[in-house]
């Protein structure tokens, strides 16, 4: 595991961890479980393949606290920030067979969505290492309601930037604030006038001249909102060499296809929407695997390069 992953997974409170695991658990059993009656509490084991190639492992402690809210452990062969190719043995999970069996499907949504985000992040990192460009490819609050720390997690693991966590994190000034407040000016100062100097105010600007008046009314974050490329850079420098401590971020419109026309040397933020809306899961399933000889899990455990047929 690389240093920022493991810092990455160590900054969630354990006792958030158990919250979501009961909620997810809560939600996907209310009641009774008929299938449990089925399989009864024989000690099994389940091997966790990764079927789809060139895959950024993220969410396993989400994975684990559901397990471990169920009663079952975890050995994890592959840890967070890993690349996966398919099909790949990635953990083995052992309990109780209903016990393994509550904890399948909310555990898999975890992995299976975490992944795909930091899969998507890797990747648009690399394309920003391979342009040059210093700035921060960052997500956005365009996240699945409930679900938003795994989500902002995964962007961790992958190397984005989260951006704004939620409406308390950061002042944002969206076109909807503008035209309710009266002005950009009026706006900023009335929000700075409540959050003081502890959060950022960053303003949405679909115009040269609103961004103008935003970074003159203090703003620290300048969103140029639906530039074009060309016009994304030229507006950027201009407002650099007027405005240089001002942060520069560029968004709307931007896709995993388009993002290197956006690189500048003065455009500091690139966020774009889809590294949560629309992105690709990565595909994981869970195998109980017929009982066992007591000498247990080393027998389950292959080499990290071993491959299995689906």
């Amino acid at each position: 595991m690389g240093c920022q992953s493991y810092t990455t997974a160590h900054s969630i409170p354990p006792h958030t961890l158990t919250r979501m695991a009961r909620e997810w658990l809560e939600e996907d059993t209310p009641n009774f479980d008929p299938a449990g009656a089925c399989v009864g509490s024989l000690e099994v084991q389940a091997r966790l393949l990764c079927k789809t190639p060139h895959s950024v492992l993220a969410g396993s402690p989400f994975f684990t606290a559901v397990f471990t809210e169920v009663g079952c452990t975890v050995d994890w062969i592959f840890q967070e920030g890993d690349e996966i190719d398919a099909v790949t043995l990635t953990a083995v999970v052992r309990g109780p067979a209903r016990s393994l069996l509550l904890g399948e499907r909310p555990a898999l949504n975890c992995l299976a969505r975490a992944s795909g985000i930091a899969t998507r992040c890797s990747r648009l990192q690399r394309m920003a290492a391979a342009g040059g460009w210093h700035g921060e490819v960052a997500g956005t609050r365009k996240t699945t309601p409930g679900f938003r720390l795994v989500e902002k997690y995964a962007m961790l693991v992958g190397g984005a930037s989260t951006h704004r966590h939620d409406l308390s994190g950061m002042v944002m000034l969206k076109d909807n604030h503008i035209w309710a407040s009266g002005s950009i000016t009026q706006a900023v100062q009335t929000a700075r006038s409540v959050c003081g100097f502890s959060s950022k105010i960053e303003v949405e600007c679909c115009s040269a001249e609103e961004a103008r008046e935003a970074a003159g009314a203090g703003a620290d974050i300048v969103m140029l909102d639906n530039f074009l490329p060309q016009e994304l850079h030229v507006e950027a420098q201009a407002l650099k060499v007027e405005f240089p401590t001002t942060l520069i971020e560029g968004s709307g419109g931007v896709t995993p296809d388009n993002l290197a026309l956006y690189f500048s040397p003065h455009v500091d933020i690139i966020s774009l929407g889809c590294i949560t809306q629309g992105c690709p899961v990565v595909d994981f399933s869970l195998k109980v695997q017929k009982p066992v000889s007591p000498l247990g899990l080393h027998e389950c455990l292959q080499p990290q390069n071993q491959m299995y047929s689906q």
